[in-house]
């Protein structure tokens, strides 16, 4: 996005003009918000406080939940801003970071929902070699591979992006700064970026898509073969938090993205992107702590210590 014509800012236009339905749309993304930060927040708090949660999937899940917790706190709080200040301008360079900073947290937890799904992998297949094969070592080494393969992937669209040039317009028709809707008012020939885009997309979700259905198809006849039903619902409900983040993820990824040209119409993308960026983050920590047991009792440890220190 080189500023070939002096454009310094854009100007965001939101999910819709109705006062009153902005009131109601602050109060949603704000509660939101609140929720995922705070959710998130005690899965991170949990992890490292809670001697059982010491194992290489809470460590995995102790960063996915990092990332979300950065991933809207970069989309979020600058919607909430625009809507109570009526301020819908944002700077170029403030655009570009954003936009950064959202594809590479994005794109990171599909690397990490994969190392994930290889973690469940060897914890249900291999389990007397589990603390051997998923050691801190490897974990780490896991961590940021997911993070280098996310850089990797991302730099190269977007430091293209910088030679866009916008001479029409530079209003944004989304809430925040976006590929898509940024990609439909240059008037630089972007059929090129598009398709690369659209490669590396397509590459990266079918990639960590396979590992995952290799895991689990895996994970599943290893199951099948357990003698008894209750070790059975045992081994899947371990895996059934991690399967339901996978596929809203997934969906919502393919469904925002996964489309011919960024020039087409984007407007119900600006509401799946809302519900991505919101409620989403807000899911995940009650279906990790809600399905799980260890978390749940690490949770009810953890208030036990807090109103025994609050009583002395």
């Amino acid at each position: 996005m080189k500023n070939y014509t002096a454009i310094t800012t854009f100007i965001l236009v939101g999910l819709t003009n109705d006062p009153h339905l902005q009131i109601l749309l602050f109060i949603f993304l704000f509660l939101t918000y609140l929720l995922s930060v705070v959710g998130n927040l005690t899965i991170i708090s949990l992890t490292l406080v809670d001697s059982h949660l010491k194992t290489p999937t809470y460590f995995f899940l102790q960063n996915f939940s990092i990332l979300e917790v950065f991933f809207t706190t970069v989309c979020i709080p600058r919607f909430l801003y625009t809507m109570a200040s009526g301020d819908n301008t944002v700077t170029y360079d403030a655009c570009a970071t954003q936009l950064f900073f959202v594809v590479i947290l994005g794109v990171t937890e599909f690397f990490l929902l994969t190392a994930m799904s290889y973690d469940r992998y060897v914890a249900i297949c291999k389990p007397l070699h589990y603390m051997t094969i998923m050691n801190n070592r490897v974990c780490i080494k896991f961590l940021i591979g997911c993070y280098m393969l996310a850089l990797l992937i991302v730099l190269p669209p977007y430091i293209m992006g910088f030679k866009l040039e916008f001479c029409d317009s530079n209003v944004i028709d989304h809430f925040g700064c976006d590929a898509a809707p940024i990609l439909k008012i240059t008037c630089s020939d972007t059929e090129f970026i598009e398709r690369f885009v659209l490669v590396l997309a397509v590459l990266t979700l079918i990639f960590t898509l396979v590992c995952v259905i290799l895991s689990y198809t895996y994970i599943i006849r290893t199951i099948l073969r357990f003698p008894s039903v209750q070790q059975r619902k045992k081994a899947f409900s371990t895996c059934s938090s991690h399967i339901i983040v996978v596929s809203i993820t997934y969906g919502s990824c393919i469904f925002i993205y996964i489309k011919p040209h960024a020039k087409e119409g984007v407007a119900i993308n600006k509401v799946v992107s809302v519900l991505t960026t919101s409620v989403a983050p807000v899911m995940n920590p009650f279906i990790y702590t809600l399905r799980n047991k260890q978390v749940v009792q690490a949770f009810k440890d953890m208030i036990k210590r807090v109103a025994s220190i609050s009583k002395n």
